[in-house]
C-alpha cells in the first residue's frame, strides 16, 4: 500500500514539475531533476533523445520529453490521448506502439488464442471518474490486429463496476 501511495504522490506532482520546465530553455539536467531517471530513452534522428516517463499502472498519463541535440528540452507531451490511440493501426509492431504510448500498465498473453493484450489506463476527461482502458490486441507475431477502449471498472479508479 505504501508503494501505491508513493506512486500516487509522484503523479500528483506532475503538473508542478511540468510548469517548472520550458521548451527551448530547460536542459536535460532540469528534466532529470524534476522527473528523475526515465523509464526508457529513445534515440531520435539528428542526435535528439526522447525520455519516457511512465505513470502506469496507477496513473492515467505517460509523458514523452524530447531533449534536442543541443541538450535542451524541445517537447513535453502526455501521450495517452484518444488522438494517439487512433494512430494505432493494424499491422503496427509492439515496439512501434510502445514507442508511441509508453510502457503499458498490463501485458496479458492469451496462449490458446495466440494473442497478447496490452492495456493503458487513461483519463478521457478532466477527472478520474472519466477513466478508461485502451487495449491493443497483438497476434503471435506481435502485430496489432485490433484496438478498443472501455470504461475502467477497477475499484478505486473512478468508475464503479457491476
Amino acid at each position: 500500500m505504501g508503494l501505491i501511495s508513493a506512486l500516487l504522490g509522484l503523479v500528483g506532482c506532475d503538473p508542478q514539475r511540468i510548469s517548472e520546465l520550458e521548451e527551448g530553455v530547460s536542459t536535460e539536467a532540469d528534466v532529470r531533476a524534476r522527473f528523475g531517471e526515465p523509464e526508457k530513452v529513445w534515440d531520435e534522428p539528428g542526435g535528439a533523445r526522447t525520455f519516457e516517463y511512465n505513470r502506469q499502472p496507477a496513473g492515467h498519463k505517460n509523458y514523452m520529453i524530447t531533449i534536442g541535440a543541443d541538450g535542451r528540452m524541445s517537447a513535453l507531451r502526455q501521450v495517452l490521448t484518444p488522438e494517439n490511440f487512433a494512430r494505432v493501426q493494424p499491422g503496427m509492431t509492439l515496439d512501434e506502439v510502445r514507442r508511441s504510448l509508453g510502457k503499458p500498465m498490463k501485458v496479458t498473453p492469451f496462449l490458446l488464442k495466440n494473442e497478447t493484450h496490452c492495456d493503458w489506463r487513461y483519463a478521457d476527461g478532466p477527472n478520474q471518474a472519466d477513466a478508461k482502458i485502451f487495449t491493443a490486441v497483438f497476434n503471435a507475431e506481435l502485430r496489432v490486429v485490433s484496438t478498443q477502449s472501455v470504461l475502467d471498472t477497477t475499484p478505486g479508479q473512478g468508475n464503479s463496476g457491476p
